[in-house]
Parts: structure tokens; C-alpha cells; sequence
């Protein structure tokens, strides 16, 4: 998988999550083997009138590269300069957003919005085109209605304007995230365009993967809500489409996952925040886990690192007893198809 002169160590790519591609997270993705790993998105108005909230989001670490910044916004010449900033901060990718269906993001005429304004699309593309050197990509749904016209004009569009890839995620602005994704839509993207194409959406494991893409040619696949407390996905779907054995599931090895999670949380983003963010962050880790719920309702009075880290620590020792009273055997995960891509921490 190539993006311009960028090559991917594997197709697959962390999709950019409001409240949740922070910069632990994704540490967690590229440790797990994710091929290119996005920021949440980020609001080009903000970068240009040098808000803090916003810089802080380009926030990035050389163990997470390459990165892709992905920004919004409705005005070209905001836009472009916003670019200049993201490819100024050392992202690799910039990717603008085509596809935000929250009702707050389109009423400014962003997102999703400006699938049905095809000449403002075309400024901004242009305009952020000639600002920037980097690959540039962009993400974007079916557009408005079902039979994705939109997409597939859009698709053309960009491709006329440099842009370098294209993620599609086959759902409507009226969907969002309901319904199912017609991968259909994907396909025919691929035969229209030359540039790469990713495909998005109703991905849960790594046959689902290898099934996208065998199904429509599209030559990545994006992850979103199901990397969500399981980056192991990006690990699974490796290894699957190499061939080699599925990681077993491994008790221990989430557990693990979670502490790490928390102490690079605590140094990226200081004590207090962390704290606040485990409260909520730590449940997903935990999902579809014996005793979940009451690990969920321990972690919603989280008021420190220590006390997560601790959290964390007598829910391995249950289920380790749990299961030396069942008279199971722990379960060891099959080598991974990678090294680490960044040192454990603790």
C-alpha cells in the first residue's frame, strides 16, 4: 500500500475518532501493527487563529510515525493555511474531512456538507493542493443518497486535483452509523479512479477485512469503532492476511495492553487528565470480559493513576483465580508477526 511516495508496512489504518485517536491511543495502534495512524480531526479555524485545543491535538511522538493529521473546515484559504501548519508540524499525511455527518460540523457548511457543494470542495481541494507538498488524502462518505453519485463524482474530483487516496466510508449523511455499509459503493469507486482507495466501515474482525478487500480491490482497509479497547485488531489483521496464526486471546496480554495504556496516557497528558479520561477509557479495554460491569463501575471513580493502575491489577488477579478455580489453562498468544514499535512501559 502506497500513498504518493509513502509505503505502508501493512493495509490497514486507524480511522481519525473524536475523544479517542488521541496520541496514547495510537501508540497503542502502531504497537499492534497499524500501517498509518490519524489524528482525531482538526478544526482548521483553529489552527489558523492559534488555538491551543487545537495545536494540542497535532501532538505526535517519532514512535507513532508516519501520522496522518486530518483537518476540517469550509473555507479555502482557511483551509490551505491550516494545511501549511499540519505539514509544518512533521505530519507525514494530510487528510481532509469529507464525510463528518454531526449536525454541528455540517450546519457550518463542513464535513459531510460539502459533498453536495461540489465547487467549494473543488477550491478547497485545489487551494490545500498547492499549499501543501505532502501526501494528501481525503475521507468521505456515500454522500446523500443511497446510490452514492456523490462519492463517486467526488472521487473523480479529487483525483482531478492531486489528491493522493481516498477513504470511503459507504454510509450516508442520513445513516451515519446505522445501518449496514454497502461495499458495493467501494468497488466501484476502484474501477473508477486510479489513485489508492480505502475502505471503511462494518469491519469486526480480520476475515471481515480480508473479505473487504478481496470483495471490492480496494488496497487498505480504515478501523475505526472496533479498535476501540481492542487494538489487537491491527495484529489480527497481519497476521491474516500474511497467513501466519491468529494471536489467541490472551487474558493477561489485555491487561496488559490497559496498563500501558494508562501510564503513556499519564505521561503524555499529565495525572489529573488521565485520571479523568480512565474513568471512562478503561471500560472499553474491558468489554465483553467476565465481570466487565463491575469493572466499569470501579473505574467510574478512578481519581488518580495509582488507583487505576491498581484497578487494573486486581481485576488480572480475579480473573487469574477465576480461571485456576475453572480449571483452565491460561492462554498464550501465538508470536506476533512484528516487534514492539515502542518500548513497554513499567
Amino acid at each position: 500500500m502506497k500513498i504518493a511516495a509513502l509505503a505502508l508496512q501493512q493495509p490497514t489504518l486507524l480511522a481519525p475518532l473524536a475523544g479517542i485517536s488521541n496520541l496514547p491511543f495510537r501508540l497503542l495502534a502502531r504497537e499492534a501493527g497499524c500501517g498509518l495512524v490519524t489524528t482525531e480531526m482538526v478544526s482548521a479555524d483553529g489552527l489558523v487563529h492559534g488555538s491551543p485545543p487545537s495545536f494540542d491535538l497535532l501532538r505526535s511522538l517519532p514512535q507513532e510515525k508516519p501520522l496522518a493529521v486530518q483537518i476540517f473546515g469550509s473555507d479555502p484559504a482557511v483551509m490551505a493555511a491550516a494545511a501549511a501548519i499540519v505539514e509544518a508540524s512533521g505530519a507525514d499525511v494530510l487528510d481532509l474531512n469529507f464525510g463528518c455527518a454531526v449536525r454541528k460540523i455540517v450546519r457550518a457548511g463542513a464535513g459531510v456538507a460539502l459533498m453536495r457543494q461540489p465547487r467549494r470542495a473543488e477550491a478547497i481541494l485545489r487551494a490545500v493542493r498547492r499549499a501543501v507538498k505532502i501526501p494528501l488524502t481525503i475521507k468521505i462518505r456515500s454522500g446523500w443518497e443511497p446510490g452514492g453519485r456523490e462519492a463517486l463524482a467526488l472521487g473523480s474530483l479529487a483525483e482531478d486535483c492531486g489528491v493522493d487516496a481516498l477513504t470511503l466510508h459507504p454510509r450516508t449523511a442520513a445513516q451515519r452509523f446505522s445501518g449496514r455499509a454497502d461495499w458495493r459503493l467501494i468497488a466501484a469507486l476502484k474501477q473508477r479512479v486510479r489513485m489508492a482507495v480505502v475502505g471503511n466501515g462494518d469491519i469486526r474482525s480480520a476475515a471481515d477485512a480480508a473479505r473487504m478487500m478481496a470483495a471490492t480491490g480496494c488496497d487498505a482497509v480504515m478501523i475505526g469503532r472496533r479498535a476501540i479497547g481492542y487494538p489487537a485488531i491491527f495484529t489480527e489483521i497481519a497476521c491474516y492476511l500474511a497467513g501466519c496464526p491468529l494471536p489467541l486471546p490472551d487474558f493477561n496480554q489485555r491487561m496488559a495492553t490497559m496498563r500501558r495504556f494508562v501510564l503513556t496516557s499519564a505521561s503524555c497528558l499529565g495525572e489529573e487528565r488521565t485520571a479523568r479520561l480512565m474513568r471512562t477509557r478503561l471500560a472499553w479495554f474491558a468489554k465483553g470480559m467476565r465481570n466487565s460491569a463491575e469493572f466499569r463501575q470501579a473505574a467510574g471513580r478512578i481519581d488518580s493513576i495509582a488507583a487505576a493502575l491498581e484497578l487494573i491489577e486486581a481485576y488480572r488477579q480475579a480473573g487469574a483465580a477465576a480461571a485456576e478455580d475453572s480449571g483452565t489453562v491460561p492462554i498464550t498468544s501465538a508470536a506476533p508477526c512484528h516487534p514492539p514499535l515502542w518500548p513497554t512501559a513499567g
